[in-house]
């Protein structure tokens, strides 16, 4: 569908220079949300905000043990708070509190289209999940070093682990290993390829896995280790990265053709990210309908006239 889209876009430019140009790419620019994203600074225990240029602010201060984030739909913000063993709710005003507690070192975190809230219990080896209205439940038991966790398109939720293994567990709670030899964080690009942040002893890289299992190396990542991977909504990679503690660490921002570039360097220990705002809406059939019987029939007119 966006494949279309983008066609029309291109014939409207092809045709008409002026006001059919603009008006589609108006279209596609009112529909885009913008996205901030977020960063848990565990070392300085701080949460900072960047907008898409790259500047900073800090969202919240004073907030120990910071790890893994993830946005409700109603936008406030979620932190798997790794020391105090609790899920710690930060409304979009800033004010906190503590969703869940009595966990074992809580990593990563990830909703589900349900507006359900998944956590890594990473000493435990449980993945537990919770209702919008708290309510815990425990969704898998027994997984090694959970860290990480991601949903594709189809509701399977994808748990990356310090232990070497990428599981996939459905729905209904099926599970299986879908990668070996990996440790790290998950994601997903909007085309459903399975991004994995390879973290080894003397360099990380970040693998792709196509829908069809078709394993690859995206890109290498010297002298880090990729703490967490997240997308924004124009398909570009963003991996926290770190040396450890103390260090002069980063988040890279990687284009989808694996260009690597430095978006915000200075940070201490980043451990979580996470985009406010979702992905960049598709529009509907009938737009793109509208849109070409608009293209299609300013054609014919100048054809006409000429």
């Amino acid at each position: 569908m966006k494949a279309q889209f983008n066609s029309f876009i291109r014939a409207a430019c092809h045709s008409f220079s002026g006001a059919a140009c603009a008006g589609a790419f108006l279209l596609i620019s009112t529909s885009a949300p913008a996205q901030i994203l977020f960063e848990s600074d565990a070392a300085s225990q701080n949460i900072f905000e960047f907008t898409p240029n790259g500047t900073q602010s800090t969202f919240v201060s004073g907030i120990y043990s910071p790890e893994g984030l993830a946005f409700d739909s109603a936008g406030n913000l979620f932190v798997a708070r790794f020391w105090l063993n609790t899920i710690t709710e930060i409304k979009p005003d800033g004010s906190q509190s503590t969703f869940a507690s009595g966990l074992d070192h809580p990593g990563g975190l990830a909703f589900d289209s349900a507006g359900n809230l998944f956590e890594a219990d990473l000493t435990g080896g449980y993945i537990y999940e919770f209702t919008p209205g708290g309510v815990q439940s425990t969704f898998a038991s027994g997984v090694y070093l959970p860290n990480s966790l991601a949903f594709d398109s189809a509701g399977n939720l994808f748990v990356g682990t310090g232990g070497g293994n990428v599981y996939k567990f459905t729905p209904g709670g099926g599970q299986s290993i879908v990668a070996s030899g990996l440790n790290g964080p998950v994601a997903f690009d909007g085309a459903g390829n399975l991004f994995i942040g390879n973290t080894g002893s003397s360099s990380s890289s970040i693998i792709r896995i196509t829908p069809g299992g078709v394993q690859s190396t995206f890109v290498s990542i010297n002298n880090y280790d990729v703490m967490a991977i997240a997308f924004n909504n124009t398909g570009d990679l963003f991996a926290a990265v770190s040396h450890g503690y103390g260090y002069n660490d980063a988040i890279l921002e990687i284009t989808p053709g694996g260009v690597v570039s430095t978006f915000k360097s200075g940070l201490d220990s980043p451990f979580g990210l996470a985009f406010q705002g979702g992905p960049l809406p598709v529009p509907e059939p009938s737009v793109l309908r509208l849109l070409a019987f608009g293209i299609f029939g300013l054609t014919f007119l100048r054809r006409r006239q000429g």
